[in-house]
């Protein structure tokens, strides 16, 4: 139980008559100073009902409070300060880690039921680039996060493999493309060719034009443009592959924009169905007025159809094949007026399935402050940043510990692992910009700093030979172990926090606290000293150990044992 929910139970003994258990705890607040304890509670909110000034309330609920959950109850005018008990606090905490091990902070509250989370979906033919990275590591990342509390994740790689850039890149290959040379390095050579034509073209709008009529073919099932498509489709997922296993991402359905193309006759005829279709300057749209959007364009002028006609099939698809409880779509913040529009359409549509729907959005990675674009050819191999990475930190190990054993696993682990929590350790929403001297570093607030400080308190462990034992009554006391105590115990409350706002750098942010934190903790007090606080000091860094490997395997990141 978190301290909050501990404070809020033993408040409503007292006040059961004036508020729930959940709002007393949503009323708590954290002290500015230790000294004003560890948990607050302002009594402004009762005045009005019980006609008396707060500082008055605050000392008569202070007399009727009695409990061995706290150390001492202070009246601080209008506010309630309690101290936890430490060594009875230190004693839950510390057993529950020990029995629990690597399923503490796991719930049933999603009691097995579906998410379905729509997340990387790069672009066929096209290089998997730093700009896909954030989408397939915080889809992982809240898939991990979902799992841990009990549902089932449903991950969905949505690739981008239909639409007019493949009759572009049809076009440029039967124009300049060399077979044998984009056998030998596809996604490279295919690359050189997408950027090649959309320059010329600019020029030459005849391109275009060549490049719509190849794609007609395709949409008409030509066996010429079929063929160089599945080819392109097929080189690409091998490429796409070999970086998923670097990032140790797997999927659970890779059907992209192509699966739904004769399921979107359907979505037209119960649009019709509903009357919700308009003429519109020749297209059809349905009017989204009333939700303050822009008309969903359903059909082209021409009859071709669009993102949102694709959007709605594969909504309509997920719904009826994994009857999700959540469906969440982890695309760029810059796709949020289509994600307004698809929930608004499927809400006119009447399914009432319409609000679990979630666009989750995220900032943009910039290198030296410019977008990454691939049309533009500005783009940043993410391969290629994970390899440097990797090489990066095999030259940082070997420096602080040459005989590890297996230095090129550990050294990708840290390498990899650092790019992934630098991403995950920003705020979804913010953009950054990219600097690899900063990501891998031991010290700061890295992931190999995390993963650094945790096998340091494996090393620790094996000094000693400790070995958990439940029988034993682990506790401390002292003010320095009580800060990593509060911090091992708020993990659970923190993993549910970070799934309630589908923001992993919740995640994160917990995991750099609690390594600073331990380190401290390492400093101030002689931990293989013997004497009687050995075994619990040493139950203490075996929970830190747990919990720094939970909260890094949320993220997606490894954790070595030996750095």
């Amino acid at each position: 139980m978190n301290e909050r929910t501990l404070v809020a139970q033993n408040l409503f003994q007292v006040l059961s008559a004036y508020l729930a258990t959940n709002e007393i705890e949503q009323l708590l607040e954290k002290p500015k100073s230790k000294d004003h304890g560890d948990v607050a509670f302002p009594t402004f909110i009762l005045a009005k009902t019980l006609r008396k000034a707060p500082q008055v309330i605050a000392k008569e609920i202070a007399e009727q409070l009695s409990s061995d959950d706290f150390e001492k109850i202070e009246v601080a005018g209008p506010y309630l300060n309690f101290f936890l008990n430490k060594t009875k606090v230190s004693h839950e905490v510390l057993t529950q880690i020990i029995e629990e091990k690597d399923t503490y902070g796991s719930a049933t509250t999603g009691a097995g039921e579906n998410i379905v989370i729509d997340m990387s979906s790069p672009n066929i033919a096209k290089p998997f680039s730093m700009g896909h990275l954030r989408s397939t590591v915080i889809g992982n990342a809240l898939s991990n996060i979902a799992q841990k509390l009990g549902y089932q994740t449903v991950k969905i790689n949505h690739l981008g493999d239909w639409g007019t850039q493949f009759g572009m890149l049809i076009t440029a290959y039967k124009k300049w493309g060399n077979k044998a040379a984009i056998d030998a390095n596809p996604i490279n050579e295919l690359l050189a060719l997408y950027v090649k034509i959309n320059k010329l073209a600019k020029e030459d709008p005849s391109l275009k034009d060549e490049a719509r009529a190849w794609f007609k073919k395709l949409e008409d099932g030509d066996t010429e443009a079929l063929e160089l498509w599945n080819w392109f489709k097929t080189e690409s997922l091998k490429e796409f592959s070999r970086i998923y296993q670097l990032l140790s991402v797997d999927f659970n359905s890779y059907n992209g924009e192509a699966f739904y193309n004769d399921k979107m006759s359907e979505v037209v005829d119960l649009l019709a169905e509903k009357s919700l279709l308009t003429e519109s300057q020749g297209a059809t749209i349905v009017d989204l007025e009333q939700y303050d959007l822009l008309p969903a364009l359903i059909k082209k002028s021409d009859g071709a159809t669009l993102y949102i006609t694709r959007d709605l099939a594969a909504a309509l698809y997920r719904h009826r094949t994994y009857d999700f409880k959540k469906s969440l779509y982890v695309v760029g913040n810059e796709q949020a007026g289509h994600f307004k529009q698809l929930k608004a359409v499927l809400k006119e549509m009447d399914y009432d399935w319409a609000d679990q729907i979630t666009h989750v959005p995220f900032g943009l990675i910039t290198k030296d402050g410019k977008k990454l674009s691939t049309r533009e050819g500005n783009v940043v191999l993410l391969e290629e940043v994970l390899n440097e990475a990797d090489q990066r930190a095999l030259k940082l190990i070997s420096q602080k510990n040459p005989d590890l054993p297996n230095p090129e696993l550990t050294a990708h682990q840290v390498g990899t692992g650092a790019v992934i929590f630098h991403d995950l350790k920003n705020d979804r929403l913010n953009n950054f910009d990219f600097n690899l001297d900063e990501v891998v570093q031991f010290e700061g607030e890295t992931g190999p700093y995390v993963q650094y400080t945790r096998a340091r308190s494996i090393s620790i462990l094996n000094k000693a030979n400790f070995k958990p034992d439940k029988a034993i009554n682990y506790h401390l006391e002292d003010a320095e172990s009580w800060e990593v105590i509060k911090l091992l115990q708020s993990f659970p409350e923190v993993v549910q926090r970070s799934f309630d706002k589908l923001e992993p750098s919740v995640i994160a942010k917990h995991a750099i606290q609690l390594a600073q934190i331990f380190n401290k903790y390492y400093a101030h007090v002689r931990i293989l000293d013997e004497n009687s606080e050995k075994e619990s000091r040493l139950a203490l860094v075996y929970a830190v150990q747990i919990v720094l490997k939970a909260d890094l395997a949320l993220l997606g990141v490894s954790s070595p044992d030996q750095m």
